[in-house]
């Protein structure tokens, strides 16, 4: 086997860590948390202004 082109774990670059903005970022999650919101919004004009 070639030794050039097989990469040693010292030369592999480590992963970098992902925090709670990586999580944010994804689409289906902001959906998620839109969708609560807004029901949140919803029940909170129907208790301020209806009741």
């Amino acid at each position: 086997m070639n030794d050039e082109c097989v990469l040693a774990r010292d030369d592999a670059p480590a992963p970098e860590p992902r925090g709670c903005l990586f999580a944010l970022s994804q689409p289906p999650l902001m959906l998620f948390l839109s969708v609560i919101g807004f029901l949140l919004l919803l029940g909170a004009v129907h208790d301020l202004f209806l009741l």
